[in-house]
């Protein structure tokens, strides 16, 4: 019990020291170039405080919990040797996490009621909820794709270089080809998918699945999935574009 309070401690202290660069560039932009003090101290100490509390605990969490199983069931489905339902697994991952990601409800809302208000589609509630509805699966089965392309290239050893290569000359050319205003969204959406939920989960099961197969360097073969995630969001999202 001792051990665990003195862990949860020192997780506080590197938390805090995390923040302070931010605390820094805040008060001195604040206090130094505007002059002024900060408005509702006692509302944005308390606020602080929770962050502090909030990334602890979420680092913690991740360490102890999402890491953990998302290795535990690579290294399961490998040693099964069901390669169909790994890759089931993978998509099915990656479609949940996405769907879950608080970044990409509040991007697809946002971009559903300026789409609204733009005139790209009608301005109703149900119209509105459509699209962004919309967006979240498409951005969701995009994921869902790349991490089975993603599992795919760590069992067969492929590069990843060709992949990304290929996968931005794709983007490139579709951003000639699609509408102006879901371009942006489109390439916000490569960011908003790798955020709290999907990073840790696809990154264990990337690094689990290396180590898990012989020949295979965790460090050379492990990494990558989230970079697929965050290329294939943007080529979906374009054709979501095109065709809606």
């Amino acid at each position: 019990m001792k051990a665990l309070l003195l862990e949860f401690l020192f997780s506080i202290r590197d938390s805090v020291r995390d923040l302070l660069p931010i605390v820094a560039v805040v008060a001195f932009f604040q206090l130094l170039v505007l002059q002024q003090p900060l408005p509702n101290l006692g509302r944005i100490l308390y606020g602080t405080i929770m962050v502090v509390l909030g990334l602890t605990l979420f680092i913690r969490g991740l360490e102890m919990g999402l890491f953990p199983i998302g290795e535990a069931m690579a290294h399961g489905f490998a040693r099964k040797g069901s390669v169909i339902w790994l890759l089931v697994f993978a998509f099915a991952l990656g479609f949940s996490t996405t769907v879950a990601e608080p970044a990409l409800i509040a991007i697809a809302g946002e971009a559903a009621k300026v789409a609204a208000e733009g005139g790209v589609i009608v301005d109703s509630e149900a119209s509105r909820s459509g699209y962004a509805q919309g967006l979240r699966i498409t951005v969701a089965l995009s994921v869902g794709v790349a991490i089975v392309l993603g599992v795919l290239r760590i069992i067969k050893g492929w590069p990843v270089q060709w992949f990304m290569i290929g996968g931005y000359i794709g983007v490139v050319v579709m951003t000639a080809f699609a509408p102006p205003e879901i371009i942006g969204i489109a390439y916000d959406s490569g960011g908003v998918t790798t955020s709290t939920v999907t990073v840790p989960l696809v990154t264990a099961l990337g690094i689990g699945l290396a180590s898990s197969i012989k020949g295979r360097n965790p460090m050379i073969d492990g990494f990558g999935l989230i970079a697929f995630a965050s290329l294939t969001p943007m080529i979906f999202v374009m054709a979501y574009g095109m065709i809606v």
